[in-house]
């Protein structure tokens, strides 16, 4: 599938701002001083917004992206955005009530944090929920969808906590290192399965000729490349591909884990260590896209 910036900007930043506003709300930061609450506001709002809004530059209109969340009893694109405003609208209903009253009780935040773990569901199964596309129909996409979100907002979470100045239990500390690593390993098995994937239609099984051998087109459908081509057809070279796969986990998950683990209050280093992150992330996103084939591609005789 063609890599399109807007959308790896999208599932990388949002999925990033959710997951820490899901430990914000469970009362991981003390916003009880006004700096520390503007930073934290600004920060978490601005993650999800800005991947919110780079989202609609993949559509041809974007001032109609609205009507999408019409169509939320069969599209997860529709849930997903009719999910994503509704989280908005109390996130900032819980921050606002933090500012002019206090901090909100536990219980009361439980409901919104299962409401933010939806909708980064909801994201991942805009993609898990394609059979046409075989690697992402597959139960390891959601989970490393939520578990990026939940591993990278903990490591933000950190990254502010050491900012403000504020301590944390060593529970939260070995939790911050387990979750990444558990997110990492969630991303080699998908990857393993994505290696080992054996189609399940092939040039022969679509067009039933395969007892006569082996199947291969006389000529092209077209004599140049169209729509389909560039969009469900892209090929990354498996050399790339390791390469790139490599470094998303230096970037995304070594480099950061050893920073957290060596200097696990350095505001710097940890601002660093999760910019490291994001990256990886950004350039594991990249390659979910560019791996995978559409059934499609087979009309032009390319393997899936």
């Amino acid at each position: 599938m063609h890599p399109a910036w807007s959308i790896i900007f999208f599932t990388s930043a949002s999925g990033l701002g959710l997951g820490l506003a899901a430990w914000v709300v469970l009362g991981l930061i003390d916003l009880g001083n006004v700096i520390n609450f503007f930073i934290v506001s600004v920060f978490t709002f601005g993650l999800i917004g800005t991947g919110l809004l780079s989202s609609t530059l993949h559509l041809g209109h974007p001032e109609r992206a609205w009507r999408a969340l019409s169509q939320w009893r069969s599209s997860w694109l529709s849930r997903e955005g009719v999910l994503a405003v509704l989280v908005l609208s109390l996130l900032a209903v819980w921050f606002g009530w933090n500012y002019l009253i206090g901090s909100v009780p536990f219980l009361l935040g439980l409901p919104l944090v299962f409401l933010i773990g939806v909708t980064v569901y909801a994201t991942s199964m805009i993609y898990a929920s394609l059979k046409t596309v075989a690697c992402w129909h597959h139960p390891l996409t959601p989970a490393c969808y939520l578990l990026f979100s939940v591993s990278g907002g903990l490591l933000a979470s950190m990254w502010l906590l050491a900012v403000a100045g504020q301590s944390f239990i060593s529970e939260i500390y070995h939790l911050t290192y387990c979750l990444l690593i558990l997110a990492w390993v969630a991303k080699v098995l998908w990857w393993r399965n994505l290696d080992k994937q054996s189609p399940e239609s092939t040039l022969e099984s679509a067009t039933g000729l395969g007892s006569f051998g082996k199947v291969r087109p006389l000529m092209p459908p077209h004599t140049s490349e169209n729509y389909l081509q560039t969009e469900m057809g892209f090929v990354v070279a498996r050399r790339h591909a390791l390469k790139l796969r490599v470094m998303s986990i230096l970037a995304g998950g070594f480099i950061p884990l050893l920073v957290f683990i060596s200097f696990p209050s350095s505001s710097v280093l940890l601002g660093l260590a999760l910019f490291l992150h994001f990256v990886g992330v950004f350039i594991e996103r990249w390659l979910f896209f560019a791996e995978a084939k559409h059934v499609v591609s087979l009309y032009y005789g390319e393997a899936q």
